[in-house]
């Protein structure tokens, strides 16, 4: 009864409160806090990473040369790269007082292999690392994320072949791979090479594909009432028809961004040609820090989720009680620690059963060398005393032979005298 009248107890203290509703008897001035945090975000900066995906030659460069009205002087790949290599580089562009630090990130030779099946593999890789980069960055005990260089890519451009026939398998496998990780925004390249009808007709095969395939791209919010009319009506129009280009043709005295063709030219900037305004309200001007929230709040907090989850961080336990992370850092540390102690445990007996082996092999060695000592000692002997035999026996025919020769001398010279007396 005690246990649980402390428990309820502690319930009913650690329940949140609702908090009080006062009202002020004049200025304080706390109304200044949206301009206090427009002026410090102007004050750090913004970054906008962009993955542009696309087959080669289908005008990624010059979209972005376009959307950004400046020159970036990307260089053209070769179409004989065989595997998908990505190249980001990193710009800082000023506009009037708000500096942005942009990032592009382009495919390199995707949709060139043979077998494309494994296409989307080096863009999930990128994407994931991003990810990882930036956990590992939060979880450091000093952590700088203020002038951390933050990789997350923020939009995806998805540049879709204008076959005029629908989506390739592979774009479909690609997207499906991305869409919980990048907004997807899919865009119609060079989309003056198709007719309006035939447009139409394009867009909406594209996006019935997407839903059949349970694909998930972008949509432009509609929580917020100045700009929901708009994004409701530009959510009907994806994928945008988008054109880009960096010459500029002389219309009615006017300089204006355009493609010069034979028969005529496309306006760039004109709606009634492409849908690239569309798409540069849409992305820049309208939802670039929807697109940036939205990276940080749904797609890395499930990279984050299912990462610390394949770390064994849990939220609540088998009981469905809440644990802390200090609760699981100390279970995993415990289970370090013994893993490691049976570890060297392990080694530890590996290492005496090694040493045993080693002291029998020794011994062994030991014993043979003995062994074979005896066996060369007694040949030995046995050789000495065979030489010896022999040497006793050369002494005796070498005495043997001194005698002969000394009888011998003797015989010759009894004869010789023999000889001296009978003359």
């Amino acid at each position: 009864m005690v246990h649980l009248a402390t428990e309820k107890k502690t319930q009913e203290v650690a329940a949140p409160k609702a908090p009080r509703q006062l009202k002020l008897d004049g200025h304080v001035g706390f109304d200044t806090l949206p301009d206090q945090l427009v002026n410090k975000s102007v004050q750090n900066g913004f970054s906008f990473n962009i993955l542009c995906i696309g087959e080669t030659a289908l005008g990624k460069s010059t979209l972005m040369d376009t959307l950004f009205n400046t020159s970036f002087g990307a260089t053209p790949s070769p179409h004989c790269l065989p595997n998908v290599k990505l190249r980001a580089n990193t710009y800082e562009l000023q506009e009037s007082n708000v500096r942005l630090k942009l990032t592009i990130c382009d495919t390199i030779g995707y949709g060139d292999q043979v077998n494309k099946a494994d296409s989307y593999k080096a863009l999930v890789e990128y994407v994931d690392s991003q990810f990882e980069a930036y956990l590992q960055e939060e979880l450091k005990i000093q952590r700088t994320m203020a002038s951390a260089h933050d990789g997350r890519v923020h939009a995806c451009l998805y540049f879709i072949c204008p076959t005029g026939h629908g989506l390739k398998a592979m774009d479909l496998e690609c997207m499906k791979q991305l869409d919980t990780r990048v907004n997807i925004i899919p865009v119609i390249a060079k989309a003056d090479t198709i007719s309006k009808s035939e447009l139409a007709g394009f867009k909406e095969r594209i996006m019935n594909e997407l839903r059949r395939n349970k694909v998930s791209i972008y949509q432009f919010p509609t929580d917020d009432e100045t700009v929901a009319d708009t994004n409701i009506s530009m959510n009907g129009h994806l994928p945008f028809a988008v054109v880009g280009s960096t010459e500029f043709v002389k219309v009615a005295g006017k300089l204006v961004r355009a493609r010069q063709y034979p028969w005529g030219a496309v306006h760039i900037e004109n709606e009634a040609h492409c849908d690239f305004v569309k798409l540069r309200e849409m992305v820049i001007r309208t939802n670039m820090e929807d697109l940036r929230e939205l990276t940080h709040s749904r797609h890395y907090e499930l990279f984050r989720q299912r990462r610390l989850q394949q770390m064994g961080f849990v939220d609540v336990d088998s009981n469905n009680q809440p644990v802390s992370f200090q609760q699981t850092f100390e279970s995993k540390r415990s289970d370090h620690l013994a893993c490691l102690q049976a570890k060297e445990e392990e080694v530890r007996q590996m290492f005496v059963q090694r040493v045993k082996q080693k002291e029998n092999e020794l011994k062994d060695s030991e014993r043979d060398l003995h062994i074979k000592f005896e066996r060369l000692k007694r040949e030995h002997l046995d050789e000495k005393a065979q030489l010896e035999e022999a040497r006793r026996q050369l002494e005796e025919e070498c005495q043997e032979l001194q005698k002969r020769r000394l009888q011998l001398a003797n015989g010759m010279h009894t004869l010789t005298l023999g000889r001296g007396k009978k003359k």
